[in-house]
C-alpha cells in the first residue's frame, strides 16, 4: 500500500457515507491523520472503524453555517497543529425535477447544500494553510452542471467549478493547490440518512429514470462508475503525485465532459 499521506492532516466533508465515507478508509490506510465531519452523527461510526489504522477526529456540524465550518477547520488545528489537506465533499441534489416545477424555497436549499459548504470551508481553511505556506483542496463538483431536472443543483456546482479556479489563480504561488473532481453517475449503496426523505410521487419517478437515462447515454462507457473509481481521482488530485496540476476540474464520468 502506497503511504502518500503518511502524517499528512486531512479534513474530509460529508465523510458519514459513500464517497466521503471511502476518501477516509483510504486515505487512513496510506497513513493519513484524519478530520472526519458530517452533520450525521454517523460519522462517529468510523473511529472505531479506523480505530489503531489512523488518527482521527470526528465532528458533527452543518457545513451549510460558516460558524460551523470555522470551528470545524479550528478543531483541525487544535488537535493536530497543521491542515495540509481539505476534501470538500458536501452536496447533492436534493430534488429532481425540470425547473419551472421548483419552488423558491428548494432552489435556495439546493444552492445552499451544494455550493456554501464548499465555498464557507475553503474560507475558514485558507488562514491555516497559508500560514504554512502549504496546502492541497480537492472540491467534489459534478458533471451536472450539464445535464437536466436539476438546474439549482447544476447551478451550485458549477459555482464550485468556479470556485476552484479563482482559488487557485489567487493561491498558486502561495504554496496552495485548489482542483476538483466532476463525478459522473455514480453506484452506492442506498444512503442511509436519504437527502430527501419525501416518498416520490409517480410523476418524479419518471423525472428521476430521464436523469439515470441521460446519464447513461452520455457517458462514452454507457454505465456507472464505483465509488472506488470516484476516489481515486480525489486522493491522487489530494496527493503530492498532483504536485504540478491546480485549478483544474476533473471530470469522472466514463468519458462524460459534464
Amino acid at each position: 500500500m502506497n503511504k502518500r499521506f503518511h502524517n499528512k492532516v486531512a479534513v474530509v466533508t460529508g465523510a458519514a457515507q459513500g464517497i466521503g465515507r471511502r476518501v477516509a478508509e483510504r486515505m487512513a490506510a496510506e497513513g493519513g491523520r484524519l478530520v472526519l465531519v458530517d452533520r450525521s452523527e454517523l460519522v462517529h461510526e468510523l473511529a472505531e472503524e479506523l480505530n489503531g489504522v489512523s488518527d482521527v477526529l470526528t465532528l458533527t456540524a452543518d457545513l451549510e453555517q460558516y460558524g460551523d465550518c470555522s470551528r470545524v477547520m479550528a478543531a483541525a488545528r487544535e488537535r493536530f497543529g497543521r491542515l495540509d489537506i481539505l476534501i470538500n465533499n458536501v452536496g447533492g441534489t436534493i430534488w429532481a425535477k425540470p425547473f419551472e416545477h421548483y419552488q423558491e424555497h428548494e432552489i435556495e436549499a439546493e444552492v445552499r447544500r451544494s455550493l456554501f459548504p464548499t465555498l464557507w470551508c475553503c474560507h475558514a481553511a485558507l488562514p491555516y494553510m497559508l500560514e504554512q505556506g502549504s496546502g492541497a483542496i480537492v472540491n467534489v463538483s459534478s458533471i451536472a452542471t450539464r445535464s437536466l431536472n436539476r438546474v439549482p443543483y447544476g447551478a451550485a456546482k458549477g459555482g464550485v467549478n468556479a470556485l476552484t479556479a479563482c482559488l487557485a489563480f489567487e493561491n498558486a504561488q502561495r504554496g496552495i493547490r485548489v482542483n476538483a473532481t466532476a463525478p459522473g453517475g455514480t453506484e452506492a449503496p442506498p444512503r442511509r440518512i436519504p437527502r430527501n426523505a419525501a416518498e416520490q410521487s409517480e410523476e418524479e419517478k419518471v423525472w428521476y429514470q430521464q436523469i439515470v437515462d441521460q446519464t447513461l447515454d452520455s457517458t462514452l462507457m454507457k454505465r456507472y462508475g464505483s465509488i472506488d473509481e470516484q476516489v481515486g481521482a480525489i486522493l491522487f488530485l489530494a496527493s503530492d503525485e498532483a504536485s504540478y496540476i491546480t485549478g483544474m476540474t476533473l471530470p469522472v464520468g466514463g468519458g462524460d465532459l459534464g
